[in-house]
């Protein structure tokens, strides 16, 4: 067992003692594109494997990311947070990991947590607030071409498994940001009409998005006009799709109603585009 697998193996066990009971692994390159996935994976599954796994993506210069899919709590994953934010949070989380020199992702379990409140949280604490709920493994190297040569490790820094909060621990240290005043198109939960198909999985679209500019994130934009594509396409209307934006993204959420709305738009156009070529 080398140290590598063994900070792998300690990741899945804390995700674990939290509710985590499956994980979606993906691979991608130094540039951000996905070269591999394995889908809904059991921790008994990948314990026995991680070793390979993690010595196979270090040869091809691969990042190992796992999103796990947890059962109870919500498990809410602050990204982007520098030492004070991380010293501050530390008594609160499960799991707290150094992606690259300066810069950790904290992880919270809410027992009765959802996600607004965990855009409230990230909000509140000054994380990403577009965080895709999937993190590098620690034991993995960080393949990002800025990097190069010298590539870092990815690095549990803090373990607690088990700790759970709630929202009001976490309120009354003044880390969570308020409610904002819903508008009507935000209040609404558009529900299935009649001969339309289910929603597109957002998180797919994010996976599945392409690099933003700045490199290493998923370009939410692309994200969240795919996932309006799939869901015209599916048969639901513009204003149901702008509705249903704005419960799954975290940028239609910060950037308001306007911009779930164009986004919408926008993809019924591509979409009427596209059936007028076909005829």
């Amino acid at each position: 067992m080398t140290s590598a697998s063994q900070q792998a193996l300690e990741m899945l066990d804390a995700f674990g003692s939290v509710g985590a009971q499956r994980f979606d692994m993906t691979f991608n390159d130094a540039d951000g594109s996905k070269v591999g996935f394995y889908a809904c994976r059991s921790a008994a599954q990948l314990r026995p494997a991680i070793a390979e796994i993690l010595s196979s993506a270090a040869d091809r210069k691969h990042n190992v990311i796992v999103r796990p899919r947890a059962a109870g709590a919500t498990l809410i994953q602050l990204d982007d947070l520098g030492d004070d934010a991380v010293k501050r949070l530390q008594p609160l989380s499960f799991l707290i990991v150094r992606t690259s020199p300066g810069n950790y992702q904290v992880w919270i379990a809410v027992t009765d947590g959802d996600a607004e409140f965990a855009r409230r949280l990230r909000k509140g604490t000054g994380a990403d607030l577009n965080a895709s709920g999937a993190t590098r493994v620690t034991g993995s190297l960080n393949f990002k071409e800025k990097y190069a040569p010298n590539y870092p490790s990815v690095e549990t820094v803090f373990a607690n498994p088990g700790r759970q909060v709630t929202q009001s621990d976490l309120e009354v240290l003044g880390l969570v940001a308020p409610r904002e005043r819903a508008g009507p198109v935000a209040a609404r939960m558009p529900r299935r009409r009649p001969g339309a198909k289910g929603w597109p999985n957002y998180q797919r679209c994010v996976e599945n998005a392409p690099q933003a500019r700045a490199g290493g994130r998923p370009d939410i934009s692309r994200a969240d006009f795919t996932f309006c594509l799939l869901a015209i396409d599916w048969g639901w209307s513009v204003e149901e799709t702008s509705a249903r934006l704005l419960q799954e993204s975290g940028k239609a959420q910060e950037e308001g109603e306007a911009y779930a709305s164009r986004t919408a738009r926008n993809a019924a156009a591509a979409i009427e585009q596209r059936r007028g070529r076909q005829r």
